[in-house]
């Protein structure tokens, strides 16, 4: 299941090439010319050989060994999705997996919806590492740094167009935000009134806020915007909460609906500093400690 290069160290070496081939300024990344022409250089006798979309009805993505007979792999996507930043994710993802996890799984992967949405790591250590490797690969934190500094203050906006800028999904351009901000944020993921998942920035996460989504459903509460539709203005919308509503303290909360996978992403911004009341006791894991590798979990 490991490679010599870690997720991040991948991504970073190709970075490095195409930095120094293209320049800083050269994003998107067009994927398959990238998996196709890095491979061939860095792996002759095992390269990349065919990136293209097909009817795929119960996957979004799949790395498969090349026929009998003939050399190197194939990234497929399904070409039924309409998303260019999930499909531009999904290759990644799966390039990632040609990097890291080949070796060890010659008979390639099938990845579905959720092993892309839940980057989160709770599919577990492979699927988590090729994640890793595209969230660095298409979004590199030198460069995102730059577009939003770690103590900015965002919008849905400035986050769409960094978004935008990486071809990724929205999510995944919040989730590469929340990895290094100073500022204390909480992006959570519904549907149907219910939390599926929630991201906590390093200092809301420290600050205690957090939702324990590991400990079984958590309702939407009634005053949020995914409860409230109809606050929505072509589906997006921000309001000001008071204590008691999401959490024990006032937050802003910016709610996008995200029409291709049929939920609601509320990214709450809370004041910065150490909330009245916080304590020291140690909070509970949330899903994405309690499922990343021991390695990526965070330090106390």
């Amino acid at each position: 299941m490991t490679a010599p290069f870690s997720p991040e160290r991948w991504a970073f070496e190709i970075t490095h090439v195409l930095n120094a081939a293209f320049g800083a300024d050269r994003f998107p990344i067009d994927i398959p010319m990238i998996a196709r022409e890095y491979s061939k250089q860095r792996f002759p006798d095992d390269p990349i050989v065919s990136v293209q979309g097909d009817n795929l009805p119960t996957f979004d993505g799949a790395l498969f060994r090349a026929r009998e007979g003939r050399k190197g792999w194939g990234i497929i996507y399904n070409n039924a999705i309409t998303s260019k930043g999930r499909i531009n994710f999904t290759l990644a993802h799966e390039f990632g997996h040609y990097l890291l996890h080949r070796i060890a799984y010659p008979n390639g992967f099938q990845c579905g919806q959720q092993q892309i949405v839940r980057w989160d790591s709770e599919y577990g250590q492979v699927e988590h590492q090729a994640n890793v490797f595209a969230a660095n690969f298409l979004m590199p934190l030198d460069d995102f740094r730059r577009q939003i500094p770690d103590d900015a203050k965002v919008d849905i906006d400035i986050l769409r167009g960094c978004a935008e800028r990486y071809n990724v999904s929205l999510i995944a351009a919040v989730l590469r935000w929340l990895s290094y901000t100073r500022k204390r944020a909480i992006l959570v993921v519904s549907r149907d009134g219910y939390i599926l998942w929630a991201r906590s920035s390093d200092p809301a996460w420290r600050t205690g806020a957090f939702f324990k989504t590991s400990a079984g459903p958590i309702a939407i509460p009634a005053a949020a915007l995914p409860s409230r539709p109809e606050w929505l203005t072509d589906g997006r919308g921000s309001i000001d909460h008071p204590r008691g509503v999401w959490l024990r303290e006032t937050a802003r909360e910016m709610t996008v609906f995200a029409e291709y996978y049929d939920f609601s992403l509320s990214l709450l911004l809370l004041e910065n500093g150490r909330p009245a009341f916080f304590d020291e006791a140690e909070p509970e894991p949330d899903t994405y400690d309690k499922f990343a590798p021991p390695e990526r979990r965070r330090e106390w």
